[in-house]
């Protein structure tokens, strides 16, 4: 198949914007064809110094999570708190199409970048921000990640965990990437309007809101206070056990989801051999109202737990999957570097480095016409500085005198 041109080819986008959520947007957008030119300061943003805190090397050479947030974006390095910094960035968003920005909103108005400011002068600029909280109400102007903002603020670690227990453990992205790809949806039609009529639009989505979003059907749910269990819960007396994970022989857990218990009833306990719920004891246990009515959803629970307790992870795989029951183990990452199903739907791809070959994450779209999408490792600091300057009509003199006065700066190590 001969690969087209990409899809977005031509369309040139500005990222102003540190850590993961805003760059997954500028991420998505390069990985489609966009000229996607990310601002630095001269030591660069902080997710490239996260290493420790995720258990790998620091290492500029071999940032994998810099790869995976930036990659196919070019860098430019320069200090846009001074004038011609400043001059700079707006020569960049002379041509822009999009600007994406995570900058607090007193920032941005203090910098003249605010969108009610740019819009006057670049009345075709789709403007995509994403804060921690929103851009209204008391808490607009704290800062926010998706430790705090989306799993604390937005209900997951007080629901999520068991009621006896204290949260989960959190890891970083997981909120940040579900609100890029929420603003990218946003900028994305904003940009086919702005194409249609010459006019821009202002896209905003945070943290917070996100979180809200995906907890929509439980947060609507909660009106309904006579109704259910409060969650926190202990899982062995939730209303469905169909839904909780189950020990193997070895210790290690499938995930089982049957939102439709009264459908799956007979077929989930004849595949346990759990045929002792089955005939006369049937009308205890079945449908769920009945088996709530009765108080013997922890009985069921402990019967179900006690049986995948005889049997290894294989046995309960083939088990399983002949009965047409939803599950799956649950996976480490070690596991999911090798999973053939990963592997099948093109969710990794490998790159060398000094070091040797690592395995990288791809973004989580896929397309036909247009083909496989590349992936250019991040760009060093200031990487694409010269290029970018000389783009915008700087000559060598000039741009030799930015970088000497420390207004640009250009990788050189």
């Amino acid at each position: 198949m001969t690969e087209s041109k990409k899809l977005l080819e031509g369309v040139k986008v500005v990222e102003l914007a540190t850590f993961i959520a805003a760059a997954t947007t500028g991420r998505f957008l390069a990985d489609l064809g966009a000229d996607v030119v990310k601002i630095e300061q001269k030591n660069g943003d902080p997710l490239r110094y996260t290493a420790p805190s995720e258990g790998r090397p620091l290492d500029m050479h071999e940032n994998t999570t810099w790869e995976l947030e930036n990659g196919n974006k070019r860098c430019l390095s320069i200090d846009t708190r001074t004038e011609e910094g400043k001059e700079i960035l707006f020569k960049l968003l002379d041509e822009a199409d999009i600007l994406i920005t995570n900058w607090r909103t007193k920032a941005l108005v203090k910098s003249g970048l605010d969108y009610e400011t740019l819009k006057v002068k670049y009345p075709k600029l789709v403007y995509g921000i994403c804060t921690g909280y929103g851009e209204y109400g008391p808490d607009k102007d704290l800062p926010g990640f998706d430790f705090t903002s989306f799993f604390a603020r937005g209900g997951y670690l007080e629901t999520l965990r068991q009621k006896s227990d204290v949260p989960m453990n959190v890891v970083p992205g997981v909120g940040d990437h579900n609100v890029g790809m929420n603003l990218a949806a946003g900028i994305l039609a904003a940009l086919y309007h702005a194409k249609m009529t010459g006019k821009g639009e202002k896209v905003e989505t945070s943290l917070f809101e996100t979180a809200i979003f995906n907890m929509g059907m439980m947060v609507q749910a909660a009106q309904y206070t006579d109704y259910g269990e409060k969650y926190p819960i202990d899982i062995r007396n939730s209303p469905n056990p169909f839904l909780a994970c189950w020990k193997s022989k070895e210790g290690r857990y499938v995930q089982t989801c049957m939102p439709d218990y009264n459908t799956y009833f007979e077929r989930f306990m004849t595949a346990l051999g759990l045929t002792e719920f089955l005939g006369e004891e049937k009308d205890k246990y079945f449908p769920v109202q009945h088996l709530i009515e009765n108080g013997l959803g922890p009985k069921l629970y402990d019967a179900i737990m006690e049986r995948f307790e005889t049997k290894t992870i294989a046995e309960w795989n083939e088990i399983l999957v002949e009965a047409d029951i939803p599950f799956a183990l649950a996976k480490n990452w070690e596991e999911l570097l090798e999973d053939d199903q990963a592997w099948a739907n093109d969710c990794f791809r490998k790159m060398e480095y000094p070091s040797g070959e690592r395995i990288l994450v791809n973004q989580p779209v896929r397309y036909h016409e247009m083909g496989k999408t590349p992936y250019e490792k991040g760009p060093l600091i200031g990487e694409h500085t010269v290029e970018v300057l000389k783009e915008l009509g700087y000559d060598d003199a000039k741009i030799k005198e930015l970088i000497d006065s420390k207004i640009a700066y250009e990788w050189d190590k």
